[in-house]
């Protein structure tokens, strides 16, 4: 017998060690930004039990793809696409143990523990950076198919007041008021579209100026169908990406552009953000794969002299420089106005690659820090309380099998913290409530046992073999109990989503560690207490 126990307290003891190592405080590495806006890799010392989003604070993302602008041919693999990208993006963002991952066949969850800035979190994760690299058209296209367009519109009822003296303010401004002094003159006059859209301080050919305040007037009469059929088919319109001032007034610039880019952002091999030591200004220097750099320098050397325009997500990226000589392998994008910060966050999205169709958010949460650490602290307490009333009833009601339990207990904690440690797990709100719940089942199996062994001592047994008896006859109710609270949560974790599937891991492994300590744990203290015990002494059940 002795032996016996010998070689169960040493598995015991093997099986604390190991879970005390896996709790064991130690040096992870995560990456994290430096004052510099360079991520790199830093140490931490930490306890490596996970928290979840709902106990750190932070953000939750449903994430689908948003096929209103741009249609998806094939929308299982551009899902796989997107979850590639967003990956590196979020693993480059700083992020602490991000989870990224897909949800069926059509949604991506993000959730980011620790995020300090949400809205910036969603402006990477969101944003398509996908780069062009386009020429200003010189043949003067749209000033040439301005006519058509406005006949168009003339045919379907929308026309231009050219009469000022009649007309109210806010017409005045969206149409552009000549009769102030200094006005800008338009390109062509007599119809909507020719009196809105001006070239007078344009600074290139293919340039265009539209007053703030009628920019979506003329953004929605150009995405007309039969509007868009008057432009010829090489020339694309395409908006700034931010307004400019001429004089008092704001304009939203225009560009006709050459309809095929000269290269796009998949040739891409690295980007950077940077202070330039002319302007002070904040810009994007990038740098191009081989293939991408060849056919870059032969486009741009076809173009000497003209005009070139950057565009990120269909948006020109300030005014169009003019190309002065051959550009190969390595440029720069110059931000108008950027911070550092927002170079930063551009060069982050064009090193991971563009989506392949945007994302539109569909489900969002949010969860403070301070929200977290309070469910933290009142997870916490109420596991204290449970644990203070289960000890107190254990070894009120069943004296000093009741301690052996309470001894049992304390290994139950200890296998289902060093347990979830060790698979990696996170532990969630939910989980901490899976966890307090679990404490009432860590003693369930020992209230079987006692009172069977019970049973056994009232029909006039001897204490080992009343012991022996309970164990063995309470067997088949604890395995049966435990076996299907384990599906339970197994078909819990299979269908359910982030913190259901959280409260069913801590479920699990507190079933399985309850099993452990009431089976094998105090069954061993029992087998110990009986060991150096008087054959006469009665047993305190």
């Amino acid at each position: 017998m002795f032996a016996n126990v010998k070689s169960r307290l040493i598995v015991i003891a093997f099986l604390g060690v190991l879970c005390l190592g896996s709790l064991f405080p130690r040096k992870v590495t995560i990456r994290e930004r430096g004052a510099d806006g360079i991520m790199r890799d830093t140490s931490i010392v930490r306890v490596p039990l996970k928290l979840g989003l709902d106990l750190q604070g932070g953000m939750h993302l449903g994430l689908e793809l948003d096929q209103s602008t741009r249609v998806s041919a094939d929308p299982k693999k551009d899902i796989e696409l997107a979850l590639q990208v967003l990956r590196k993006r979020i693993d480059e963002f700083g992020v602490t143990e991000p989870l990224v991952q897909k949800q069926g066949d059509s949604r991506i969850v993000v959730e980011l523990a620790g995020i300090t800035d949400p809205g910036r979190a969603k402006a990477i994760v969101q944003r398509s950076a996908f780069l062009e690299f386009r020429i200003t058209d010189r043949t003067g296209a749209l000033e040439k198919a301005l006519p058509a367009m406005d006949r168009v519109l003339r045919s379907a009822g929308i026309t231009a007041d050219t009469s000022k003296s009649g007309q109210s303010a806010v017409q005045r401004l969206l149409q552009g008021d000549t009769t102030k002094k200094g006005a800008d003159t338009t390109a062509v006059s007599g119809g909507v579209l020719s009196s809105l859209i001006q070239t007078q301080g344009a600074a290139m050919p293919g340039e265009y100026l539209v007053p703030v305040g009628a920019y979506p007037r003329v953004d929605s009469l150009l995405h007309l169908p039969d509007v868009v059929r008057t432009l010829p088919r090489d020339v694309a319109l395409r908006w700034s990406a931010a307004p400019i001032s001429v004089g008092v007034q704001s304009y939203q610039l225009l560009y006709a552009l050459e309809d095929r880019p000269m290269i796009t952002g998949s040739s891409l091999v690295n980007a950077k953000a940077e202070i330039d030591p002319v302007t002070t200004g904040a810009i994007v220097t990038f740098e191009l794969d081989r293939a991408g750099g060849r056919k870059f320098g032969e486009g741009t050397g076809r173009h000497v002299g003209d005009y070139m325009a950057i565009l990120l997500d269909d948006r020109v990226q300030g005014r169009p420089p003019v190309i002065q000589s051959r550009i190969e392998r390595r440029g720069q994008i110059t931000l108008g106005g950027k911070t550092l910060q927002e170079a930063q966050d551009l060069a982050l999205t064009l090193r991971a690659g563009a989506l392949p169709v945007p994302l539109k958010i569909v489900e969002e949460r949010q969860v403070g820090a301070s929200l977290g650490a309070d469910s933290i602290r009142e997870g916490i307490t109420a596991g204290i309380v449970g644990t203070v009333l289960v000890v107190l009833i254990m070894i009120s009601y069943y004296a000093f099998s009741g301690v052996l339990a309470v001894i049992g207990l304390l290994f139950y904690f200890l296998i289902t913290l060093g347990t979830l440690s060790t698979l990696n797990a996170t532990l969630t709100l939910p989980g901490l409530a899976g966890l307090v719940l679990s404490i009432g089942l860590a003693v369930d199996a020992n209230v079987l046992i006692f009172e069977r062994i019970r049973e056994e001592l009232a029909l006039g047994k001897s204490v080992r073999l009343a012991v022996d008896e309970g164990f063995h006859r309470a067997m088949n109710a604890i395995v049966d109990s435990n076996v299907c609270t384990v599906l339970t949560a197994c078909f819990l974790y299979q269908f359910g989503t982030g913190p259901v599937r959280g409260f069913a891991v801590t479920l699990i492994i507190g079933t399985l560690a309850s099993m452990v300590t009431a089976i094998f744990i105090t069954r061993t203290f029992f087998l110990l207490w009986l060991a150096q015990r008087s054959p006469t002494e009665p047993l305190s059940i």
